[in-house]
C-alpha cells in the first residue's frame, strides 16, 4: 500500500501492519510552526488512531527556545501544565524516506486547545469559505539559504562568520544547480516521495540561497506540505553536514527569505471565482472584494504574518519586500501581487510572508482577510503602478514596524476576534509580547560594539 492512500484509520493500521513497523513517527505544529514530534509503538499508535493521545500542552505554551511563555490563559504554572488531546490525521500519512520505510502522520491538538492550535485555526477559516461557496487552492514558495556549517559549527562562531555552500550572487543560476546537482536531485526526489512536489527549484540572488515552488493543492493540503517541507529540507541539508535557515534575514547585506502565499477561489460548480475575462486585468468582482479585505486588513494582522523579531529587519525598502498594505498587477514591489491569466491561473500572491512564518497562522490570516472583503464587499484602493518604494501611502495603508505593535494592533482586531476566535487571537498575541520582551532582555552586538567604550 502506498502512503499516498491512506486516508482513514483503517488505511492507516493496515500499511503500518503491511510494513511490519514496530514504531511510527507522529508530529504536531506548535504556534512558532516547528514540528514537536515523537516515535509511539504500534499498539499505541492504533489506539491513537481511534481515540488520540496526549501530549504535553506545554508545546502551546513555551516559545522556539523551549522557554515558558509567562502571560497565557490557556497553559502555565497555573494548569500545571496537563497533557492536551491530540487526533491524529491519517490522510497526512508520508514515507520518510531519510528514515527507510518509517511512516510519518501529522497531528492536530483537539478539545479545548483546539481553540489555538494553528492547523485548528486554519481549518475555521477554511470552513467559513466552504459556508461561502467557496473552495482554496494555495501554493507556498521558500526562500532558504544552505551553509556549509553543522549544528556545533554555528555554535563554536556565535553565528558569526558563516559560509555559505556558494558564494557571490547567481540568481537562476545553471552553473550552480549543475554543479550542486547532488543536493538539488536528493530535495526534488525527497519532495516527490513526501507527496510535496516541486514545480520549480533554482539559485535565487545571494550566496547559498536557494527558492522551492510547492505545487498548488486544496489549502490544507498546502500548508501541511509546507511545514513538511521546511522540516524535511532542514533534515536532508543537516544529514549532509549542511545547515538551512528559513529565518526571515540573517545578514544585512542580502535580501530577507519570503515564504510567498498564491492563492485563488473556486466556486461550487468548481469555477474559478477569481476569474472574469471582461474585467479589468480578468479580475471577477470577488477578487477585487478579496484584496480589498487583504489589503485593509494587514495593518491588523501583520503580527499573524510577522512572526519574529526578526521578520520586522526584512520589511524594508528596495529588498524585495513590501513595507505597506498595496497591491498592483504584476507588481513584487507591493504587498499583493494579482497575477492576471486564464481561469485556471487567475490568483493573488501574498508577498508580504516570509520564509519563517508558520504556514497555517500566516494562510489562515491570507485567507480569513480576503474572505472578509467578500463579505463586506470591500474596495481596494488604487492600485500602484511602478516602483511601490517611491510612493508617499497613505497612512491607513501603514505596517506596524515592530512585533510589539503587530500585537497590540491583533488583539484590538474585531475582524481577527471574528474570524480566528478570542481563545487564538489572546493566547497568539500573548505569544508575539512574550518574544519581544525577551528580545528586549539581550544585548545585542551592535550594542556593544556601539557603547562599550565610547559613551
Amino acid at each position: 500500500m502506498d502512503a499516498r492512500q491512506v486516508k482513514t484509520a483503517a488505511d492507516a493500521r493496515k500499511i503500518v501492519e503491511q510494513r511490519g513497523l514496530s514504531h511510527v513517527k507522529v508530529g504536531a505544529v506548535d504556534i512558532d510552526g516547528i514540528v514537536r514530534g515523537k516515535y509511539l509503538a504500534r499498539e499505541k499508535f492504533f489506539s491513537a488512531l481511534e481515540n488520540g493521545f496526549g501530549f504535553c500542552d506545554v508545546v502551546l505554551g513555551w516559545d522556539s527556545n523551549d522557554q515558558l511563555v509567562d502571560n497565557l490563559t490557556y497553559t502555565g504554572w497555573h494548569t500545571a501544565y496537563p497533557d492536551a488531546p491530540v487526533r491524529v490525521l491519517p490522510q497526512t500519512c508520508r514515507d520518510v524516506p531519510t528514515e527507510g520505510n518509517m511512516l510519518m502522520f501529522l497531528s492536530e491538538f483537539a478539545d479545548k486547545a483546539e481553540a489555538v492550535c494553528p492547523r485548528g485555526t486554519l481549518r475555521r477559516v477554511l470552513k467559513r469559505a466552504k459556508d461561502m461557496g467557496f473552495s482554496v487552492y494555495s501554493a507556498f514558495e521558500y526562500e532558504f539559504f544552505v551553509f556549509a556549517e553543522t549544528p556545533d559549527s554555528v555554535r563554536a562562531k556565535n553565528y558569526r562568520d558563516l559560509r555559505p555552500i556558494t558564494p557571490g550572487y547567481f540568481g537562476y543560476s545553471a552553473l550552480r544547480s549543475s554543479v550542486h546537482a547532488d543536493f538539488y536531485h536528493e530535495l526534488l526526489q525527497l519532495c516527490e516521495k513526501m507527496d510535496m512536489r516541486i514545480e520549480g527549484l533554482h539559485t535565487e540572488t545571494g550566496p547559498g540561497v536557494l527558492e522551492a515552488a510547492i505545487m498548488v493543492d486544496e489549502a490544507i493540503n498546502a500548508a501541511d506540505k509546507a511545514i513538511l517541507f521546511k522540516l524535511f529540507t532542514k533534515v536532508l541539508a543537516q544529514k549532509r553536514g549542511w545547515m538551512a535557515t528559513f529565518m526571515s534575514k540573517w545578514s544585512k547585506d542580502w535580501p530577507g527569505q519570503s515564504g510567498h502565499i498564491h492563492l485563488s477561489l473556486k466556486d461550487k460548480k468548481g469555477n474559478s471565482a477569481f476569474f472574469d475575462p471582461k474585467g479589468p486585468h480578468k479580475m471577477s468582482k470577488a477578487m477585487r472584494h478579496f484584496i480589498a479585505g487583504q489589503q485593509k486588513l494587514m495593518p491588523e494582522f501583520l503580527g499573524m504574518v510577522a512572526q519574529t523579531i526578526n521578520a520586522y529587519t526584512r520589511l524594508i525598502p528596495g529588498f524585495w519586500a513590501p513595507t505597506d498594505a498595496t497591491w498592483g498587477v504584476e507588481n513584487r514591489t507591493t504587498a499583493l501581487r494579482v497575477i492576471p491569466g486564464s481561469a485556471k491561473s487567475q490568483r493573488v500572491e501574498y508577498r508580504i510572508a516570509a520564509a519563517d512564518a508558520n504556514p497555517y497562522i500566516i494562510l489562515a490570516a491570507a485567507l480569513g482577510s480576503g474572505l472578509y472583503g467578500i463579505e463586506h464587499k470591500l474596495e481596494p484602493e488604487p492600485m500602484v503602478k511602478g516602483n511601490s518604494y517611491a510612493v508617499k501611502h497613505p497612512a491607513r495603508l501603514a505596517l506596524p514596524r515592530t512585533l510589539w505593535d503587530s500585537a497590540q494592533a491583533l488583539k484590538k482586531s474585531r475582524a481577527a476576534r471574528e474570524l480566528f476566535g478570542d481563545a487564538f487571537v489572546e493566547h497568539y498575541a500573548a505569544t508575539r509580547e512574550w518574544e519581544e520582551r525577551e528580545y528586549r532582555r539581550a544585548i545585542t552586538d551592535w550594542q556593544m560594539q556601539r557603547y562599550f567604550e565610547i559613551i
